[in-house]
């Protein structure tokens, strides 16, 4: 799926949003491998990877090749700075108008608007795709993240308490929510 927008931020510096390539594996690499380091709200640690360069580049052609799926990449000022995806739930018939959102954006540019601007664009995105119902993960703590997917008018439907263990044995609390498209 093709996507390009560009916005403004709370700055006002400009914002690219634009469906990834197979050029950009490398790069979409690097930001993958660093917001999973600055953050434990994330699926995977950094090290869990087991792309290198050119399986992401594949992966992000795939997604672009493809009519119901998407990864998009944020650039500031030409600056890789995150990257947001839709994925489909499945492909059987009972599950198949259900797509899933991820977003990860590095550290120092939360609080510009670029989260705001990905989750938009993901869900015009899925929308686009014929998708009905929009879910996502949370991690309980991760109250800035919530608070946003409310603004964009996802909802809870449910909590799983152990939904993530960490490496050291704690447990942090999922939060699931969905949005009918």
């Amino acid at each position: 799926m093709k996507y390009e927008k560009t916005l403004k931020l709370k700055n006002g510096e400009e914002l690219l949003l634009r469906n990834g390539a197979e050029a950009d594996g490398a790069a979409v690499l690097d930001v993958f491998t660093r917001t999973h380091k600055e953050t434990d709200n994330m699926l995977t640690y950094a090290d869990e990877t087991t792309f290198d360069a050119a399986k992401e580049g594949a992966f992000l052609q795939a997604k672009t090749d493809s009519e119901s799926e998407i990864e998009i990449l944020a650039f500031v000022n030409g600056v890789l700075v995150g990257t947001a995806g839709v994925s489909a739930i499945g492909g059987r018939d009972k599950i198949r108008h259900r797509a899933e959102f991820g977003v990860g954006i590095l550290k120092e540019y939360w609080g510009l608007g670029i989260g705001r601007a990905m989750t938009d664009a993901c869900i015009e995105c899925a929308r686009r795709a014929g998708y009905l119902q929009f879910e996502l993960e949370v991690v309980a703590e991760n109250a800035r993240a919530i608070a946003l997917y409310e603004k964009c008018g996802f909802t809870e439907y449910g909590r799983n308490p152990r939904g993530f263990r960490k490496r050291g044995g704690e447990y942090q609390e999922l939060v699931y929510m969905r949005m009918e498209l």
